[in-house]
């Protein structure tokens, strides 16, 4: 994946020499770029802008506040070669949503690393659910590897609401959306109550979550409390004739109407026992099975695997 940045300048000097820099990582594209041109600039959306402000001659609040305010850039990152070191300035520029400054003084391979370093960092937010703001699979796969690596006992708790597809076929997706975000809130906030524990909240995607613990978390408590806060606060979510009837009408492909359950959330949860798992799809495979399992149960409900016992437990 290419990572554009633009540098904006008056001269092209500084473009020609961060060139050489990155002449053997191809997935940099550097271009340079006139204060005049930054209008046109904008329209391409950068990953990452550079101001050379001792070579523009356009005043730097100004054009900050010009690339900030423009509505498809204003979370791209703004990056600042100074020409004043002094702290008055460099405070007035932060106030322009100014994300990063460089001393004018750095060397090319500061520059270097300080862009290669920040557009890691883009990469990494990337990855992050802009829904719920919860890490998603390149996080959630890193900690699942960091925990077998461990070789500790840890549980893995995979959430799933049940009947979401034909809440949005009857409510919209606005409204699903506001379901997701509230289920994203109730899972962070009953998974970090533990002190001392370690935990970890993710977004696999969709009405998908999971949730990693250590042995200082309680599960069962865990998943008990989402389940009771979640079965509380998704009532606001209906009519009052839908709540009435407990359920929800939905028109298939053929035109019939059929019954639906008010949307509910299942738990599947999985012991990871030292050794029991030699790499994380095997957690995820007996993690969708266990899952299924609960989500054959009628409303709310979580179920757990564990090795030393032959059987799984559903419980409500």
């Amino acid at each position: 994946m290419f990572q554009e940045v633009y540098i904006i300048d008056c001269e092209d000097n500084l473009t020609t020499v961060l060139r050489k820099k990155f002449i053997d990582d191809k997935s940099f594209k550097l271009k340079s770029v006139k204060p005049t041109e930054l209008n046109l600039a904008l329209k391409d959306i950068p990953d990452l802008i550079i101001v050379n402000e001792k070579n523009i001659d356009t005043d730097i609040s100004t054009l900050c506040k010009k690339i900030k305010q423009n509505e498809d850039n204003c979370i791209t990152p703004v990056m600042i070669i100074s020409a004043d070191s002094s702290e008055e300035h460099k405070i007035s520029l932060l106030k322009c949503d100014v994300e990063y400054i460089i001393p004018g003084d750095a060397s090319d391979t500061f520059l270097y690393f300080a862009i290669k370093n920040i557009t890691r960092l883009l990469i990494v937010n990337r990855t992050v659910s802009p829904l719920t703001g919860l890490p998603g699979n390149v996080q959630i796969q890193a900690e699942l590897k960091k925990r077998l690596l461990r070789k500790e006992v840890f549980q893995v708790l995979y959430f799933d609401l049940d009947n979401f597809k034909a809440y949005n076929d009857v409510y919209g997706f606005l409204k699903g959306d506001e379901i997701i975000k509230l289920t994203a809130k109730i899972i962070t906030k009953n998974v970090h109550i533990f002190e001392n524990s370690d935990v970890f909240v993710g977004h696999i995607g969709g009405d998908d979550f999971i949730a990693i613990v250590d042995g200082k978390a309680n599960y069962e408590e865990i998943c008990q409390n989402v389940i009771a806060e979640f079965d509380s606060e998704i009532t606001k979510f209906f009519n009052d004739e839908d709540l009435e009837k407990g359920f929800i009408e939905v028109s298939n492909r053929k035109g019939i109407i059929e019954e639906f359950g008010l949307t509910s959330i299942s738990i599947g949860v999985v012991i990871a026992d030292k050794k029991r798992f030699s790499n994380i799809l095997e957690i995820g495979e007996v993690g969708a099975q266990i899952k299924h399992l609960a989500k054959t149960a009628i409303g709310s409900s979580y179920a757990v695997d564990r090795r030393d016992e032959q059987n799984i437990r559903i419980k409500k």
